[in-house]
């Protein structure tokens, strides 16, 4: 019998034996699997077929999994965990930056990462469920800035171009649906990854972090999101919208 939500999953692991053993696993819990050993067969992969989930090892032959994330994140609705001997905090919180969903060490326990993968599979399909199509396309007009809700893409005073996975254009849409409040982590992870925040999660603190570098980019933006310790981030900057 099929998995609930005929999820296709895509290993990207160099090394033969844990490739195998991870096909195998998945396999058996009725999922469709494909592998691959590099970015390159992993792009081939995904130019030709439908991928919910990617795990995949950080230490892969050419490009290393932290560049390919790079590329991930430009792609909707797909899911990404790492499965790696690499163990490191910086590595670990790296990968979340670059919008991985779960970081796990090897040697692995198989029963959890089924889970983690079982439930990660669960919110993709909720959230292509609940939002299958934006279709309301509006711009948001604030300090110069622009954010198009068709693209995703931010665009600066100098019109410089900045396209936003979808975890940071829901935190920053959210945000600018909300100028003034307090937005606490457990409301903004909950529109961002359609999941509940999890004990020292960092997820938030991460996006935040990389929408902030998008307007230091610029020195004359002021300091636009404000950290509430305690409480959580406020947007203070006045904002408009347009209809597109």
């Amino acid at each position: 019998m099929r998995n609930a939500m005929n999820a296709r999953l895509l290993i990207v692991e160099d090394e033969v034996v844990t490739r195998q053993t991870l096909t195998r696993l998945f396999q058996q819990e009725d999922y469709e699997v494909f592998d691959a050993a590099d970015g390159l067969q992993m792009e081939n992969i995904m130019r030709q077929e439908r991928i919910d989930v990617v795990i995949m090892d950080v230490n892969l032959p050419g490009k290393n999994g932290l560049e390919l994330a790079e590329s991930l994140r430009e792609r909707d609705n797909i899911g990404l965990i790492f499965l790696t001997g690499r163990d490191s905090e910086d590595d670990r919180l790296l990968a979340l930056e670059l919008g991985a969903d779960d970081y796990l060490i090897k040697p692995y326990n198989p029963k959890e990462l089924t889970i983690r993968v079982r439930n990660l599979c669960r919110r993709i399909e909720a959230s292509r469920n609940s939002n299958p199509v934006e279709t309301d396309s509006v711009q948001f007009h604030f300090h110069g800035w622009c954010l198009n809700s068709d693209s995703r893409c931010l665009y600066s005073p100098d019109n410089q171009m900045f396209r936003l996975p979808k975890s940071e254009y829901r935190a920053l849409e959210l945000f600018l649906n909300n100028a003034g409040r307090i937005l606490d982590r457990e409301t903004l992870v909950k529109r961002m990854l359609d999941r509940e925040l999890r004990p020292n999660d960092r997820t938030v603190d991460v996006a935040i972090r990389r929408i902030r570098r998008h307007f230091e980019s610029h020195p004359e933006t002021p300091n636009l999101i404000t950290t509430i310790h305690g409480e959580g981030y406020r947007f203070i900057g006045e904002v408009t919208q347009e209809a597109q």
